[in-house]
């Protein structure tokens, strides 16, 4: 199973790119669920089972390639945060 900085390549796999698709965002694949979107679920502490219950197209799997995406993501870009109060 080959990994690209943690990512497997099945979990590149399940995400998708088309700009016939959302504009060219990246999706789970097969759906029309943005991987942002999924992360916005995440972020607002959702459960997996409600994302799940929210989006049935996409799968646990699809959930975890989301959140490995994103951490891809977060290591090839910084973005600026304001200091510390």
């Amino acid at each position: 199973m080959a990994t690209l900085v943690g990512v497997t390549a099945e979990q590149l796999a399940l995400i998708a790119t088309d700009p016939q698709v959302m504009h060219g965002q990246a999706v789970i694949a097969a759906t029309r669920v943005p991987v942002s979107v999924v992360l916005d679920c995440i972020a607002a502490g959702m459960s997996v089972e409600e994302i799940l219950a929210e989006y049935p197209t996409v799968t646990m799997d699809g959930i975890r390639a989301a959140a490995a995406y994103g951490a891809l993501l977060a290591r090839d870009e910084i973005v600026p945060l304001p200091p510390p109060e």
